[in-house]
């Protein structure tokens, strides 16, 4: 099944998982089939051994099928493309020990053979920002003990493992480290997801009184989180952003045939806005191409660290912007719950409130133009 045809599928079967709020289980079994939850495991693995800016034509594809889909298949990519495109010398560096690779080749070969994986970073009150993570860690004789509270955990309920942020609780200072924690007894999933968008992402709340083995500590390294996310932030910021254009190309394709079927496509007006949205879109595809390039090319660079967070802002924002624009156009039977106009509205407009916020984003931007160290209690 190539791309667009998974995408028409998808986007056939978002309106009634958006309805239900529920877990989009056929497309998740589409891209099991297709081999797509392997995308970033290495061939050796049994994956496709995809670069950063092939995510981001996956992800910008499925994103214009069903945005729900895309953002947890986002969710996944994030803890499989770190792992396969994290340097052996960066891991070293950081002191990781040999037995990390084992533990990365195993969790990448589970992947390519259908494993679903999930981010368990944000949590109540404190929302993405690393190193105020209450979720706490402490080793035992065998492993490690984790205990917290994590939300917006997208695929809750649904994958095989989650990644866990959670500090040490013993240490003063914000040790922050990441655990990969298989589902099972003392992972708890509680159904409170009922959102405005991306309804479909089963975005539950997450409790954990959990002991996991040595191997869980993701690198065998101990407090690398909030080094990492600043080296390399591509995953926890600029992902996202393929997704969110993917929609908003959706609401240029719906708009446009509303628009016809409504006879609205004869008035100036109408077709001037859906002008401006087509160059917004196209502009915000360039930001992210070019910004998924450098990732791909030169990862961790000041310039391409740059680029992650334009990325993400002009593609929240502009989803956004695009959806009201071509919502208000097509008038008010687009309104109507089941039209797709109505639900990519909703959709596109959490683009921006996603970590990195489009606030967080522009601040950042704006230190780093005055030269100012833009990562200072960043996360």
């Amino acid at each position: 099944m190539d791309l667009h045809s998974l995408a028409e599928r998808m986007s056939g079967r978002a309106a009634r998982y958006d309805a239900a709020g529920a877990f989009p289980e056929e497309d998740f079994d589409d891209l099991r089939e297709a081999g797509l939850l392997g995308l970033m495991a290495p061939p050796h693995l049994g994956g496709a051994g995809a670069s950063f800016a092939e995510y981001t034509d996956v992800a910008m594809r499925l994103g214009s099928g069903a945005g729900a889909t895309a953002l947890i298949f986002n969710m996944h990519a994030s803890v499989t493309g770190a792992l396969a495109s994290t340097p052996d010398e960066l891991v070293r560096q950081f002191g990781g020990t040999e037995s990390f690779f084992t533990f990365r080749d195993r969790v990448l070969k589970a992947a390519a053979e259908g494993a679903l994986y999930a981010v368990a970073m944000s949590e109540p009150g404190i929302g993405s920002r690393l190193s105020q993570v209450r979720t706490s860690y402490e080793r035992t004789g065998s492993g490690f003990r984790i205990d917290g509270a994590k939300t917006f955990v997208s695929g809750a309920g649904h994958a095989d493992a989650y990644l866990v942020a959670a500090r040490d609780r013993h240490s003063d200072e914000p040790r922050i480290s990441y655990f990969l924690v298989p589902a099972g007894p003392g992972v708890e999933v509680r159904p409170v997801w009922d959102s405005l968008g991306m309804r479909a992402t089963a975005s539950h709340d997450l409790h954990l009184g959990v002991e996991v083995g040595e191997d869980a500590l993701v690198g065998g390294i101990e407090g690398a989180a909030l080094v990492l996310a600043q080296v390399m932030p591509q995953w926890l910021v600029a992902s996202y952003a393929a997704v969110y254009v993917g929609v908003a190309q959706a609401v240029l394709r719906h708009g446009a045939e509303h628009l016809r079927e409504r006879g609205l496509h004869a008035l100036p007006m109408v077709r001037a806005r859906l002008g401006r949205a087509d160059v917004q879109v196209a502009a915000a595809e360039l930001v992210v191409r070019k910004a998924a390039a450098l990732v791909t090319d030169d990862p961790g660079s000041p310039e391409t660290n740059r680029w992650v967070w334009r990325a993400k802002l002009i593609a929240g924002d502009t989803a956004a912007q695009v959806a009201f624009s071509v919502l208000e156009a097509a008038g008010a039977s687009a309104t109507r719950r089941g039209h797709p106009l109505e639900r990519l509205y909703r959709d596109a407009r959490c683009g921006a409130l996603q970590p990195a916020t489009s606030d967080v984003c522009a601040d950042w931007l704006g230190a780093s133009a005055l030269g100012e160290n833009p990562d200072e209690a960043r996360w």
